[in-house]
């Protein structure tokens, strides 16, 4: 690719955002974002469209092709009305999932004066995120599910911009100063791989029942971890929390209970931080293997409930009912998990969000002795990228079908739900002496993560690899109009007690002067 081409330059003039070579270009991108929805058939997809008499555009990139040069060129002010005129389309288009309201308006980051000089005096870094961790006796468990914390774009940007202090912060075991410790530590030039040591030691003072140098399930301490997070999160509350946790991976599922004799639906709305699917194989079976989508359809696909249900509306004992689960809300970040049987225990953290599973996941449990457990061993194939829109309950309720094959013909909905995976957790070997491994993006390279060995890799390895978890981020995010994070409310009622207290302190000093000089 060209890195300058002169055709370009003297077409755009000194304003490309106004010349006819511009304009045409915004016109293309913005064409393509209009009709690139969810659910489009993809041979009504242009991928390609000519813009002049001497250029051409790939509508789906905005790579622009030079006939003079003979050559893709990259031109700055073409990737800025590139960026400008999708994200434009995209605003327009683009509603949120729990209000008819338009997404907010793009408004780029300008330093101010104060910001110029602090980072003018900052030094930089030669880092990349790409540090091994050290397994401190049993414990890969954690450095796999920190690895894909690390490499969690929301989670990355929320503690590497000081979101969270730990020089600052007060809390005891606070396990958002360990992420912030954490992040420091692998986003700093030190090559040598880290040990995690303080971080294992808040997790066991938090939670006794992962505590100790046996082997834990890496699922547990993900849930577990994200409890921790979200409690010791400036502001986090019970309801309607908008901690770095609830905003990354918070997420409901509706569950619709419908009485055969009556056709009244009983609903059911339930918030959860990841999604646990059911694999089609048994421990010690032989099978084919099992997909994302097909787990997936199995999740939301109707299933006649094997015991007699009681209709609030007909009061009467049905001998079936119909019941269907659908995700009535999509997070940024999704976390799947595979396993054999669904079942959730509440955590005592919070009452209304936060949810933790049992240890059942990829393993089969004939009894209740851990002991006796099983790996499922049934392959799990995952696309690099997924369209979760079939799998809403706005997109079922509107179809009004349970097949969900046939469902492609519906025009998409305005909000996006196209996710790319970023990271994998893997598993090989027993339940009790296995060993976890991972995957993860940065940027667009792809690493395996051995504990303290980081290999480079590629997305097909990633692809192959048996999955136990899989971490999916949206591609275009939604965020709320005139919402203040909780982080940001936190921190103005904490300057605002401070001022508070220090003006009743100089009111007792003078009062201690008064008596003093009264005393006199």
């Amino acid at each position: 690719m060209a890195t300058s081409c002169p055709h370009i330059s003297v077409a755009l003039g000194e304003e490309a955002s106004n010349s006819d070579v511009g304009k045409k270009f915004m016109s293309v991108i913005s064409w393509n974002t209009y009709r690139s929805q969810p659910t489009r058939p993809a041979k009504r997809r242009k991928v390609s469209t000519f813009f002049s008499h001497m250029q051409c555009v790939d509508a789906k990139t905005g790579s622009l092709f030079c006939k003079e040069c003979d050559d893709f060129v990259y031109d700055s002010s073409i990737e800025s009305l590139h960026l400008s005129a999708m994200v434009s389309a995209q605003e327009k288009r683009t509603k949120y999932q729990s209000s008819k309201h338009p997404r907010e308006a793009y408004k780029p980051w300008t330093p101010s004066a104060k910001e110029l000089e602090a980072l003018g005096n900052a030094e930089k870094i030669p880092c990349h995120g790409r540090r091994g961790l050290l397994n401190l006796g049993q414990t890969c468990y954690m450095n796999v599910v920190l690895q894909c914390f690390i490499h969690n774009p929301l989670l990355r940007n929320y503690f590497l911009s000081d979101k969270h202090n730990c020089k600052q912060c007060k809390v005891e075991n606070c396990t958002c100063c360990e992420m912030d410790k954490l992040f420091t530590e692998i986003y700093s030039d030190d090559p040598v791989p880290y040990g995690p040591i303080s971080f294992l030691a808040t997790t066991w003072k938090a939670s006794a029942e992962i505590s100790g140098y046996a082997q834990q399930d890496a699922h547990e301490f993900f849930m577990a971890n994200l409890n921790h997070i979200h409690s010791t999160s400036r502001g986090c509350t019970n309801v309607s929390c908008n901690c770095i946790i609830h905003s990354t991976f918070s997420g409901s599922l509706q569950s619709d209970v419908t009485c055969d004799r009556c056709g009244n639906v009983t609903t059911t709305i339930d918030p959860v931080l990841d999604i646990s699917l059911e694999l089609k194989g048994k421990a010690g079976e032989a099978s084919s293997g099992d997909t994302l989508g097909a787990c997936l359809r199995r999740h939301v696909h109707s299933e006649k409930l094997g015991r007699e249900y009681s209709c609030a509306k007909c009061v009467k004992a049905s001998p079936e009912a119909t019941k269907r689960f659908s995700i009535q809300k999509l997070p940024p970040v999704l976390a799947f998990q595979f396993k054999v049987g669904l079942l959730f225990i509440q955590s005592t953290v919070s009452d209304d969000f936060i949810f933790t599973a049992s240890n059942t996941q990829r393993f089969e449990h004939k009894t209740n002795d851990r002991s006796s457990a099983r790996k499922i061993d049934t392959p799990i194939r995952f696309p690099a990228s997924i369209n979760m829109e079939p799998y809403t309950t706005h997109f079922l309720k509107e179809a009004g079908k349970e097949n969900i094959g046939s469902l492609s013909s519906i025009p998409g909905r305005e909000t996006m739900c196209e996710y790319d995976l970023f990271a994998v957790i893997n598993h090989e070997g027993q339940i009790n002496n296995g060993h976890y491994t991972n995957f993860a993006r940065c940027k667009d390279e792809w690493y395996r993560f051995d504990d303290d060995k980081v290999t480079p890799s590629s997305l097909g390895a990633c692809l192959n690899s048996n999955a136990y978890m899989c971490f999916y981020v949206k591609r275009h995010l939604d965020y709320k109009p005139n919402m203040t994070p909780t982080y940001v409310l936190t921190r103005e009622t904490e300057a605002l007690r401070e001022k508070e207290l220090e003006k009743e302190k100089a009111a007792r000093m003078r009062e201690v002067e008064d008596d003093l000089l009264s005393m006199l």
